[in-house]
């Protein structure tokens, strides 16, 4: 009887590790579930996102050198992105310095586009366990991830896996 029931646990706990590994997975593979403070001072999370859209989340900082870069160069290309929604979230809690960065590249006529902080939590930065900025991940229309950049990617790259999507 015994042996019967050291038989019986061993397959329940097969059985639950079989199911654990039957889920889907979860992480990096869907939009992280952010709380951000936008420049307007209003909180926006993944609800706010339209279903039926690709979105790109850039991780960045107002004062890296290489975000302001990456922005820079993308700033031509932004007009052929009306259709990507662009999640821009920092860890930055000083709104005036988000606020600058979004005039200095003058994001707000882009609708598409959504700046703010996370604050302290950074819950999105361990998240996706980002060591520098920009970091940048794309999902398709399913919420999917497609391909993430984890330092500057050239343009012409970036553009490719954001048609991709």
């Amino acid at each position: 009887m015994n042996t019967m029931k050291k038989i019986y646990l061993l397959l329940c706990l097969i059985i639950t590790a079989g199911c654990s590994q039957a889920q889907s997975p979860v992480g990096k593979t869907t939009i992280p579930p952010y709380h951000i403070l936008t420049t307007d001072s209003v909180y926006v999370t993944p609800a706010n996102l339209n279903k039926h859209k690709s979105v790109m989340v850039i991780y960045f900082a107002p004062d890296c050198s290489h975000c302001q870069h990456l922005m820079y160069d993308m700033k031509s290309e932004l007009p052929k992105l009306k259709d990507v929604q662009i999640v821009m979230i920092t860890f930055v809690l000083q709104l005036k310095a988000i606020q600058v960065f979004q005039r200095d590249f003058d994001l707000a006529k882009y609708h598409n586009i959504t700046i703010g902080t996370e604050g302290y939590t950074y819950f999105v930065q361990k998240y996706y366990n980002v060591h520098n900025t920009p970091y940048i991940a794309i999902y398709d229309k399913n919420g999917k991830l497609s391909q993430t950049f984890e330092k500057v990617p050239k343009i012409p790259d970036l553009m490719t896996a954001l048609k991709k999507v």
